[in-house]
């Protein structure tokens, strides 16, 4: 399957424009909308949410990834592969925690020129028709790149991430990663860390291990974005 991780948003043609691509050079092939609205021009956050969702879909899936405030730059189009699971989109660092998680990557700069290639448009016309070759069994069409590295980048972010459609606010700090009874401080307060929402009263405050392994601040019956004042980048920090 292709799927779409992007942050062109809920409304306008940019989804569709893309879908339309992939109907038209990889049909019959499955395209999922797994984010359209990731960080927008924020690669840094969308690498721990990209990293983190990525990681439940099966070896072969080819992520088309979309999140490119350079386009039209010099930063490179990259193709990568990274334990069996396949990346196209630009050099920014969108691409960081995924290749510093994996067992085994390989990175190729994309040679592959459409005619017409907007200044603009890169994910329709030079991503879609990538993500689509390898879809289809394809070999990448680039030579091998060393990506661009972002070293100073933790290996766990302790922001939001993304705020999603209930007002729940993830990091970019795994569970796993943390002490078993770790707790999130947020906004002046250290929240209890529970399994669900029904072990804290209606309107309360919690943290928890959401269903792709991260943690995750919400309340229960309430949107934690407005009630803590919580935002993509908005600081988190680890209690014990």
């Amino acid at each position: 399957m292709i799927a779409l991780f992007t942050d062109f948003g809920l409304t306008g043609p940019y989804t569709g424009q893309m879908k339309a691509v992939l109907l038209r050079d990889a049909p019959g092939i499955p395209v999922v909308d797994l984010f359209a609205d990731a960080p927008s021009a924020r690669p840094q956050p969308a690498a721990y949410l990209l990293a983190a969702y990525a990681a439940w879909f099966p070896p072969g899936t080819v992520f088309l990834c979309v999140v490119d405030p350079g386009v039209g730059g010099p930063r490179a189009p990259l193709i990568i592969e990274a334990d069996r699971r396949w990346y196209v989109g630009p050099d920014n660092g969108l691409f960081e925690v995924v290749l510093r998680r994996a067992a085994k990557a390989r990175v190729w700069r994309i040679e592959f020129e459409p005619a017409p290639l907007s200044a603009s448009f890169h994910g329709r016309d030079l991503f879609a028709p990538v993500a689509a070759r390898l879809a289809r069994g394809r070999p990448p069409p680039g030579k091998p790149h060393q990506p661009k590295r972002f070293p100073a980048w933790p290996d766990d972010l302790a922001e939001i991430v993304y705020v999603d459609h209930y007002g729940n606010a993830i990091t970019g700090l795994r569970a796993a990663a943390l002490a078993p009874d770790a707790r999130l401080g947020v906004a002046g307060s250290v929240l209890p860390r529970v399994r669900s929402f029904c072990e804290v009263p209606h309107g309360a405050a919690l943290c928890y291990e959401n269903a792709n392994g991260m943690m995750e601040v919400a309340i229960n019956s309430g949107r934690a974005d407005a009630v803590l004042g919580l935002t993509v980048g908005s600081k988190v920090t680890v209690e014990p």
